[in-house]
């Protein structure tokens, strides 16, 4: 469907960026087994599969893509409603929430997920990074959502 040329990388520093990377990564599928805090390099990443949004408006089919989220300069990690024995459970992500002014003058980010699932990340400072990887297949389910 679509290869490297039109694929999305994007870094976030401040809640503008963030906002950004937020929107791109609305109604990801992630495996709860991949999700992964690594301690001694101050890092959370994890692997999802990505609806391809800023294509939506030219399917069907639309297009999803696998995809990297990492969030840099993490100093503590807290989970919410995950089932760590279904490390294939499917998770879905609904918003990237940010809070400037977090505990002892870290900022938070929170991943909410469908369910009430979240991952709490306290950061020194906000660095993330978004990168596809690899083709866009293709899909003919559009996520939508409810008002409120």
């Amino acid at each position: 469907m679509t290869t490297g040329d039109d694929q999305i990388r994007l870094r976030a520093h401040d809640l503008t960026d963030l906002s950004v990377v937020g929107a791109m990564v609305q109604d990801a599928l992630v495996p709860a087994g991949d999700m992964r805090f690594l301690k001694d390099s101050g890092q959370f990443v994890l692997l999802l599969n990505r609806f391809r949004w800023e294509n939506a408006d030219d399917g069907p089919p639309f297009g999803r893509t696998h995809a990297g989220l990492r969030f840099d300069n993490v100093t503590g990690v807290r989970f919410k409603g995950i089932d760590w024995d279904q490390p294939d459970g499917m998770l879905s992500l609904l918003t990237i929430a940010y809070d400037p002014d977090g505990e002892d003058a870290e900022e938070v980010v929170v991943l909410h997920f469908a369910g009430g699932a979240a991952v709490r990340l306290t950061l020194s400072s906000l660095a993330c990074a978004l990168e596809d990887m690899g083709d866009t297949w293709p899909t003919n389910w559009k996520p939508g959502h409810e008002p409120d």
